[in-house]
């Protein structure tokens, strides 16, 4: 009985590289959301490189539910390159309001991905990054018109090359 066991994950395990073969080469390979996790992750990195975000998340909500930890950092990273890369898109042509809800999905899929592996160094510094192209202001309340009240005291006031304080 324990050697069709080993046969039969044997056999699932040339199956899974021969799809991550396939999927590192280029070719697009339907993967099942109940694959191995190595598999869910070459087809999410190809879902990535090719800006299919959508179909990248629901690979990355499988992956959540079936992988260990660094696997699913890794999966969030890579969803997150991608919402990054089409945003850098958006700016490219000049769609500056288009791409803050792509901006600020990456950074909430970064934070994700450092929650999952704190030491995640390419996270941190691609968070860095998605977090000076958009701020993170407070949020303001908007009464009428375009007029915009806050409180003093909630306003972002370190603007980035002013040192605080007096001269």
């Amino acid at each position: 009985m324990a050697t069709i066991v080993s046969l039969v994950d044997w056999r699932g395990a040339i199956d899974a590289n021969n799809a991550i073969e396939a999927l590192d080469q280029g070719r697009d390979i339907a993967v099942d959301t109940n694959a191995r996790s190595e598999t869910l992750l070459a087809r999410i990195a190809f879902l990535a490189k090719r800006g299919e975000i959508d179909r990248a998340r629901a690979l990355v909500e499988a992956l959540d539910r079936s992988a260990n930890v660094d696997m699913r950092a890794r999966g969030h990273y890579l969803l997150a390159n991608a919402l990054l890369r089409k945003a850098f898109g958006l700016i490219e042509r000049s769609e500056v309001d288009a791409a803050n809800p792509f901006v600020n999905l990456a950074k909430r899929e970064y934070r994700r991905a450092l929650q999952l592996a704190p030491d995640y160094w390419d996270a941190k510094y691609n968070l860095d990054v998605a977090a000076r192209l958009v701020r993170d202001f407070p949020d303001y309340e908007r009464k009428s018109g375009d007029e915009l009240s806050a409180d003093p005291k909630k306003l972002w006031t370190d603007i980035p090359g002013k040192p605080k304080g007096l001269p």
